[in-house]
């Protein structure tokens, strides 16, 4: 019976800093092994790893034997403020999380703090989301690591090479349709 019971515990135990975007979209940091029975109960189509190291032979594993695809953009993490964090990899990286076909998808970094708060924000912005919002979000899930130099990229990050992509997964998603019907 004991076994029982921690077979059960081993289904809720999520990454750290785990949680849902979006329809189809979810967040954390770096998972392993403890967390793959929760994540395979998520019926995950793919992971989104944010990090330049290479994926570990665990987790690779994992993903295979799942028949989940691994799409890695690697983004150097840096502390320094004035730090450019690559617009082009953002906007590759959020070709995939809005492409339905993708879904369920995983968006993950070491600890989902900043480069996947980042990637979320920018996210939002597509969704029209306020700054302060945003910002709010990205709070919650940095806490007292929050960045600065990080909202202020969210903040000036330049959608509007996305805004025509179709969105297929949330009727909270921008579309250029509805936006352009309520604009007449």
């Amino acid at each position: 019976m004991g076994e029982e019971r921690k077979e059960e515990e081993e289904l809720v135990v999520p990454p750290l800093n785990f949680g849902m975007v979006d329809n189809g979209i979810l967040r954390s940091g770096f998972p392993d092994s403890a967390n793959f029975s929760f994540l395979q109960s998520l019926g995950l189509r793919s992971v989104l790893y944010l990090c330049p190291e290479p994926y570990p032979e665990a987790n690779s594993e994992f993903l295979k034997d799942n028949g989940i695809q691994l799409f890695q953009f690697g983004i150097e993490m840096c502390k320094e403020p004035f730090v450019n964090i690559p617009e082009e990899t953002i906007r590759q990286a959020l070709k995939v999380i809005i492409d339905g076909r993708n879904h369920p998808v995983l968006i993950h970094c070491k600890r989902g703090k900043h480069r996947t708060g980042c990637l979320v924000g920018c996210l939002r912005k597509l969704q029209r989301w306020c700054l302060s919002s945003i910002f709010d979000e990205y709070q919650r899930h940095a806490a007292a690591k929050a960045r600065v130099s990080d909202q202020r990229f969210m903040e000036l990050f330049d959608i509007s090479s996305l805004k025509n992509l179709p969105f297929s997964f949330s009727s909270t998603m921008y579309s250029s349709s509805s936006a352009s019907s309520s604009n007449r």
